[in-house]
């Protein structure tokens, strides 16, 4: 089973066609975000955080959360004997 058909195909290439500004818009809004919360998450170690934000498209939503919530919080030492 395709998962995309082609006619999915022909409508988001004419959505992308219909809105290059609006596409252009969001990757601008985007890309500084991503690069502040990728960079704050290699600092802190949060590898999972890093690979969340690397590989899902959230259009910053999941970057702002990172950088104004879960960064600001003191990371957790894992206590050693």
């Amino acid at each position: 089973m395709i998962p995309f058909s082609h006619m999915d195909v022909n409508a988001i290439n004419a959505f992308v066609d219909n809105n290059l500004w609006l596409m252009l818009a969001l990757t601008l809004w985007t890309l500084p975000w991503k690069g502040v919360a990728l960079w704050k998450a290699v600092k802190r170690e949060d590898k999972w955080w890093f690979i969340a934000m690397l590989v899902l498209n959230t259009v910053a939503i999941l970057e702002i959360i990172y950088i104004f919530f879960i960064a600001k919080r003191p990371k957790k030492i894992a206590p050693t004997f």
